[in-house]
């Protein structure tokens, strides 16, 4: 029963080292790489806890014995999400853009003004570089503005409400300039990112643009972009 009971234990410290690295670097505790090591090393405990547990979980099954099966699969199960969610996160950073602005107006977007000085010590500027605009078209072509059919007066009040009911701390909201700014917090590592709603009138309705941008990091590994989706999305629903 040793190599049952060590799968199960190597895929719960799978398990630990996963779960631990978000909330240590959100208090502090550890520098961002350290955190993406033991993301790494997370990864590679679970590959080791999937390898332990298969013979024994083959032989337990071939000789009817349901303990051994039983703590060899928890062993196997805890060490396929070590490893799976990590390598799904790799994968989808490699598959992600590496731009961290992503904006629904390429050719006039949306200025932050009220944020501007919580971003004061953040790594990443709010300068747009040229080759951003098409790094974004072929990254998410998708991504555009939406039209309400309502006055802009009546699409800021749902605007507002949506920036609200999504969980995003409020900087400033200007109904006069039809402007709302916020910061929204990714929950596992705490990252913060800026975003700025623009309601123009458009015809006998409203343009929604929304720009979304990370203080921190090369790539958001689609994090703002999906973000700007959903919220168009449910402003769309509402």
């Amino acid at each position: 029963m040793f190599f049952p009971f060590l799968a199960c234990g190597l895929g719960a410290l799978g398990l630990f080292l996963l779960a631990s690295a978000g909330p240590l670097y959100r208090v502090g505790a550890v520098a961002l790489p350290t955190a993406f090591t033991i993301l790494r090393w997370a990864a590679y405990i679970g590959i080791g806890a999937i390898v332990i547990a298969v013979p024994p979980a083959i032989i337990g099954y071939a000789r009817g014995d349901r303990i051994r099966v039983l703590v060899a699969a928890l062993g196997l199960l805890g060490g396929a999400v070590a490893f799976g969610l990590p390598f799904q996160w790799q994968q989808s950073a490699q598959s992600a853009p590496r731009i961290h602005d992503i904006s629904t107006d390429l050719e006039n977007p949306p200025v932050f003004q009220a944020v501007v000085p919580l971003r004061a010590d953040a790594p990443n500027s709010l300068e747009r570089p040229a080759t951003l605009a098409q790094q974004q078209r072929e990254g998410y072509p998708d991504l555009a503005p939406v039209t309400l059919p309502v006055p802009v007066a009546q699409a800021y009040d749902r605007a507002l409400a949506e920036a609200q009911d999504a969980g995003w701390r409020i900087v400033t909201a200007d109904r006069a300039s039809g402007r709302i700014e916020a910061t929204d917090t990714t929950r596992w590592f705490g990252f913060e990112d800026d975003v700025v709603v623009r309601l123009t009138p458009w015809g006998s309705g409203t343009r929604v643009d929304v720009r979304s941008v990370s203080r921190i990091g090369v790539s958001d590994v689609g994090t703002n972009a999906r973000r700007i989706r959903n919220y168009l999305a449910e402003l769309q629903a509402n």
